[in-house]
């Protein structure tokens, strides 16, 4: 098999991940090392997806994930680039800060980067691994630091690192997000803490396209203005070094800031002054570590 031929395969993979859906969200604890350690209630839940590709280039798939509920309502959620042979990946550490960073670029040759942003674009984790064709299977498998998902963040502050073991495969009828995550505490000058683990199964069943008809036309109204607000934050992840977003300006957070913006129509420069009000310099951090 040439280069090519695998970056096809590749390409037609992460293609496969495209397509109208019906979700559902399985998570279980299954260990922890703390005594007396008390395990969380699983959590299951569904829902409908349209993931949509919203940039189809030879080295960069960008795929556009929306929500559709009660058949009538979008809720515009996650995107997933993926880049190939990508060197630029940011890494997230803990207290809402990422680290961007350069790789050699040997190391990943015939490599796609999947970086996972938030609802309002904003950074969540990348991961750089190969794509694997063998016995008619495709999938791609990586082990990154994240922030806690939503479902547990706004319920639990005993961890504040999740690593995750994220596995993306391909099936008959769509495809399944496996993991194997971690909850870590992370402090610093001390060794991560080891709270729990947990394993999870998001199967993707696609379903007619006619069903996320409702998500096509409302990107449709809506991709100019999130164009420009990748655009904008794209300004901000030209970086080396730390990234530390506030979670709120004035007690609002920034999906508040963007339902504004887009209501009076936005471009980028006006997006990105809002952005950098988020950003964090070195004395926000150091006055907040003395508190």
């Amino acid at each position: 098999m040439t280069g090519q031929d695998k970056k096809d395969l590749d390409r037609n993979a992460i293609k496969n991940m495209c397509g109208c859906y019906e979700i559902s969200f399985q998570y279980s604890e299954t260990f922890s090392p703390v005594e007396g350690y008390e395990k969380r209630p699983d959590y299951k839940t569904g829902a409908l997806e349209l993931a949509l590709p919203i940039v189809d280039e030879d080295n960069q798939i960008s795929i556009q994930h929306l929500l559709v509920v009660n058949d009538s309502t979008v809720i515009k959620h996650w995107r997933q680039d993926w880049l190939f042979e990508n060197t630029r990946v940011f890494t997230y550490d803990k207290d809402n800060t990422w680290t961007f960073r350069t790789l050699p670029a040997e190391d990943v040759q015939g490599q796609w980067t999947q970086l996972v942003y938030q609802v309002d674009d904003s950074p969540r984790y990348s991961g750089t691994a190969s794509w694997v064709h063998v016995d008619d299977k495709h999938y791609w498998e990586n082990k990154t630091d994240s922030p806690l998902p939503r479902r547990e963040y706004t319920k639990r502050d005993d961890y504040n690192v999740m690593l995750r073991g994220n596995r993306h495969e391909i099936t008959a009828d769509g495809w399944v997000h496996e993991q194997d995550n971690d909850k870590v505490i992370r402090k610093d000058g001390e060794a991560d803490k080891l709270l729990a683990q947990e394993k999870g199964l998001n199967a993707y069943t696609r379903v007619s396209d006619e069903r996320c008809k409702v998500a096509l036309d409302w990107w449709a109204g809506h991709e100019v203005f999130w164009t420009e607000v990748r655009a904008a934050w794209d300004e901000v992840y030209n970086r080396e070094g730390t990234l530390t977003l506030a979670r709120k300006v004035d007690d609002k957070p920034f999906y508040v800031y963007l339902k504004t913006l887009e209501e009076k129509g936005a471009q980028k420069d006006e997006i990105l002054k809002v952005i950098q009000k988020f950003v964090k310099d070195d004395s926000d951090k150091q006055s907040e570590a003395s508190r």
